[in-house]
């Protein structure tokens, strides 16, 4: 998740680079606030199926990487639907896709 400290930009090109490092493709497919957007992120396995991670504020006040689509909800096409919603409702938010057969999301 992205440190409070730490504008998301470079949180995202840190993202980035780590996947890439490892041998996944990542992309930038929307660009949010480069200081303090939230941040979604699509794994493309390439094969149809896709995972979508985003964060979530706990009870206690911190925050958290959800699936909020869970594992069942795995097809690409509603991980779409559901990133298209999320920027229609939240202009500032930075969408990352990672194509990587593995599933690996990279975000630790």
């Amino acid at each position: 998740m992205p440190n409070l400290t730490l504008k998301t930009e470079i949180w995202v090109s840190a993202l980035m680079r780590r996947a890439q490092s490892a041998g996944a493709f990542a992309a930038v497919v929307a660009k949010g606030d480069p200081d303090f957007g939230d941040v979604v992120v699509k794994v493309n396995l390439l094969n149809g199926d896709a995972r979508v991670y985003t964060t979530a504020t706990t009870l206690e006040g911190g925050r958290e990487w959800i699936e909020p689509l869970g594992e069942a909800a795995s097809v690409e096409t509603d991980a779409d639907a559901f990133l298209n919603r999320r920027r229609n409702a939240d202009p500032d938010v930075w969408i990352i896709e990672i194509e990587d057969r593995q599933g690996r999301n990279f975000i630790v």
